[in-house]
């Protein structure tokens, strides 16, 4: 058997469709087809002539098709940037310090006051402390897994899952581009860049899954276009100014391809398909159309290639952002935003240069400092500081904040006691989050955690409440059912209530 095929066979029997009724766990969904791209069927025949440039074009994730160009919807935020964070962020060294507890808890730094009054932050966050008033901090964020892949799933998502569903559930995004479509020819959802992933071995969470492989994220990519971020040595103190290319690929023609080539063979590849979706219908070839117009009219529309490039920023709007990886892709989300891109993922979590960026347990294999010291590195906690907070800042500048939620996660905090080797191990319990924009009421601390930043004193608010919050400021009922791929209705959410003080 040819290996393509072999390899098609296997995925089809990993993620063979578990049907369900209406009475069993909710939280059990649908697995999608793969996209079975490189299995050709009888209809390859017909259609090798007319993908031959997008196979060439084509992302690593997928782009969706659906598209909504009138494109507006009852919240009060038009736009998302979802700043996901994978990995854990310790929420002691940033968000909610405690500078009363034992050094074994609070570590070594100091903290600063904020624009709130009465409210401190870390030492770390100087920028953020400074515009306070702009954020709503959650500093509740609780739940029962300290597992990295389930907790990502479930933040990425808001469904909680088991080990056998890591790719079943679509993330937020994915259900935000499946109900509103693109808009002004962008993807409706975007990672920047959606190449990081948990691991070892490296998963990839940024998925459609029960609604399609059509609606996993458009991922701007990187070298290396799945990195895994055990492989190879990392420096000790790695510099934290780098920068990127996040440039889709999508817009790197091949050598003797031009835009103009590009839209005589869509002219052409128009006839064929047209006969060819007269005579069958079929899923996968259903994703692959969805990736192919997306491809035209990125490479076709100059608006729209520009939204990608930051080189022309100015030399002090890179600088105020930080020209760091984290900074080149917060000002990238901006663009995107402004370009008219309704949901950005800014993807900043494992990291090849870096390694583990925010999973610091300080293990043997882990090249770090204390956490106090590494959290004031310029790709660390510090560096989120100065990108997130030139984000906020650019969004009002420019008019774009009340109508653009800005969202940091993170798929949970860190111990509150410092292990043996100056790290911090998984904490399920207590971290913090924060919400700006889109009609949120910013200005506030939500919640408040013990003495020891360990549990919630007050409630705590878990990755469904986020997911519920998200999908309320955007204007999506999380109560409501959607087709899944089989055309199957699904909840968008099974559980979770939006955080009210937010609204």
């Amino acid at each position: 058997m040819p290996a393509a095929n072999q390899t098609a066979d296997n995925i089809r029997r990993e993620f063979k469709p578990r049907l369900r009724t209406a009475s069993q766990d909710a939280n059990v969904s649908h697995t999608p087809p793969p996209k079975l791209i490189g299995n050709l069927s009888r209809r390859d025949a017909l259609r090798v002539g007319s993908l031959t440039v997008a196979s060439g074009l084509l992302p690593a994730c997928g782009i969706n098709a659906a598209s909504d160009e009138s494109g507006e919807h009852p919240g009060k935020a038009k736009s998302v940037i979802f700043l996901w964070m994978g990995g854990g962020v310790t929420h002691i060294d940033s968000f909610d310090p405690k500078p009363e507890a034992p050094e074994q808890i609070r570590g070594t730094l100091d903290t600063i006051d904020t624009a709130l009054p009465g409210v401190h932050f870390a030492e770390t966050l100087p920028n953020l402390a400074k515009i306070a008033d702009e954020l709503a901090v959650v500093r509740t964020f609780s739940h029962d897994s300290n597992d990295h892949l389930l907790s990502q799933v479930y933040t990425l998502s808001g469904r909680k899952v088991t080990q056998a569903q890591l790719f079943t559930e679509p993330n937020i995004g994915s259900i935000v581009s499946h109900l509103y479509g693109s808009r002004k020819g962008l993807p409706g959802y975007i990672a920047v860049p959606g190449i990081t992933r948990p691991g070892p071995p490296p998963h990839n969470l940024f998925v459609g899954g029960w609604l399609g492989g059509q609606y996993a994220p458009f991922c701007l990519g990187g070298q290396p276009e799945q990195p895994d971020f055990t492989v190879g040595e990392k420096l000790e103190n790695p510099p934290a100014e780098a920068s990127e290319d996040l440039q889709p690929r999508v817009l790197a023609l091949p050598d003797g391809i031009t835009v103009s080539r590009v839209d005589r063979r869509k002219q052409l590849r128009g006839q064929i398909e047209s006969a060819v979706s007269r005579a069958e219908s079929d899923g996968t070839l259903s994703t692959m159309e969805g990736h192919y117009a997306n491809a035209i009219r990125l490479l076709t529309s100059a608006g729209i290639r520009s939204a990608f490039d930051i080189a022309d920023e100015p030399p002090s709007v890179c600088d105020t952002y930080g020209r760091t990886k984290i900074g080149g892709r917060c000002l990238t989300a901006r663009r995107l935003v402004e370009a008219g891109a309704r949901y950005v993922m800014v993807d900043y979590g494992y990291d090849s240069d870096y390694g583990n960026l925010w999973d610091n347990h300080n293990a043997p294999s882990q090249n770090f400092p204390h956490t106090s010291e590494l959290s004031k590195r310029g790709y660390h906690v510090a560096g989120i500081d100065k990108a997130f907070a030139a984000l906020v800042s650019d969004l009002k500048t420019r008019g774009l904040l009340d109508s653009t939620l800005v969202v940091f996660l993170t798929e949970f905090g860190r111990t509150p006691k410092i292990n043996a080797r100056g790290g911090r191990d998984h904490w399920g319990a207590c971290g913090s989050v924060f919400f700006t924009g889109g009609g949120v009421q910013r200005g506030q601390i939500i919640g408040q955690s013990d003495a020891q930043a360990a549990y919630p004193l007050t409630r705590g608010y878990g990755p469904a409440d986020l997911a519920a919050s998200i999908y309320a400021a955007i204007g999506i009922d999380p109560n409501d059912r959607v087709k899944d791929f089989q055309g199957r209705p699904v909840g968008i959410l099974d559980h979770g209530t939006r955080i009210a003080e937010l609204f």
